[in-house]
């Protein structure tokens, strides 16, 4: 048994030692999400402990699941759950269909001046801080002084909206806003998805007589479905997770918007805040990350089942 095995690792190490350029190249990659993402894990521990910093983390006493429960025996539980899954699931159709669709008006820009200045202006917003997005979004609904309410509503003879006091309004706003702070981003990495296709294939058509619809429907979607298909599940995989800076500094944090704007992370950043207990956030970190993945897990399952070429693994 020895002796078969001995050639087969010779092999592999010399396999390894040929391509020890390429593995030098790697090595930075791998040091980064080591550290980065595979390190931090060790203090997955403070989710059951109860930290006394003169003891510091390993020596603090363990509680259990005991961090776990202000995310669930509160009264709000429901609401953040709701809140945190609805926006994601909104957030996640919206800015894939539209994202495509951008992405598709752009490739069909024959100008491609226009093109590279339309790609720009959308792609800006994504650079911005969210604090300044907070700003923006006061300038615009500021109930005194607010764009809408004073150049708009008002000389329209309407009555004007107190906007940060009325959360019937906030379910359309924050897509909106995350809607135009993301999309650039999204298109720009389905038009580099469109530029990828072999253009043999849309010239073959053009032969056949297919139409620019037809084209774009048999040809352009179909061929970057598994982009679109990777994204999503990707986006899937966050569904617990929130953008705290839209949900917490946009709407500036007004109390009489929480029902409607109130999700997991912000709802632990003020206990936190109250309590100082880091093992609660610790906790609600554990819990978004590991849903997480068996939501992912779930949904590449479903893909896989019908489509397996397009599947993560």
């Amino acid at each position: 048994m020895e002796q078969g095995m001995m050639p087969r690792k010779s092999t592999v190490w010399r396999t390894l030692w040929k391509e020890r350029a390429f593995l030098i190249m790697l090595l930075p990659g791998i040091i980064y999400l080591l550290i980065n993402n595979y390190l931090p894990m060790i203090g997955t521990v403070i989710a059951f402990k109860s930290i006394n910093y003169v003891e510091g983390i390993w020596a603090s006493p363990w509680v259990g699941l005991e961090n776990f429960k202000f995310l669930f025996k509160t009264t709000d539980a429901w609401v953040i759950t709701r809140n945190t899954i609805l926006y994601n699931l909104l957030f996640i159709v919206l800015t894939t269909t539209l994202a495509v669709l951008f992405a598709v008006m752009l490739n069909e820009l024959r100008n491609r001046f226009a093109a590279k200045f339309y790609q720009t202006v959308m792609f800006l917003p994504y650079f911005l801080s969210m604090v300044v997005v907070a700003y923006l979004g006061f300038s615009m609904l500021s109930e005194e002084y607010g764009f809408i309410n004073k150049a708009i509503l008002e000389p329209l003879g309407a009555k004007a909206i107190a906007w940060y006091g009325e959360p019937k309004y906030w379910p359309f706003i924050l897509p909106l806003v995350h809607v135009w702070k993301s999309i650039g981003y999204s298109s720009v990495l389905y038009l580099a998805a469109i530029i990828g296709i072999d253009q043999e294939y849309y010239e073959a058509a053009l032969i056949d007589g297919a139409t620019k619809w037809q084209r774009i429907t048999r040809i352009t979607i179909p061929m970057i479905k598994p982009v679109i298909i990777i994204m999503t599940l990707l986006a899937v995989g966050k569904i617990l997770n929130a953008d705290f800076g839209l949900f917490y500094q946009v709407p500036l944090d007004a109390g009489a918007l929480y029902p409607t704007t109130n999700v997991i992370d912000t709802y632990v950043y003020r206990a936190l805040l109250q309590f100082s207990d880091i093992g609660m956030s610790s906790a609600a970190g554990l819990y978004q990350a590991v849903v997480g993945f068996f939501v992912v897990l779930g949904a590449n399952g479903l893909v896989s089942k019908y489509s397996k070429e397009h599947a993560l693994f």
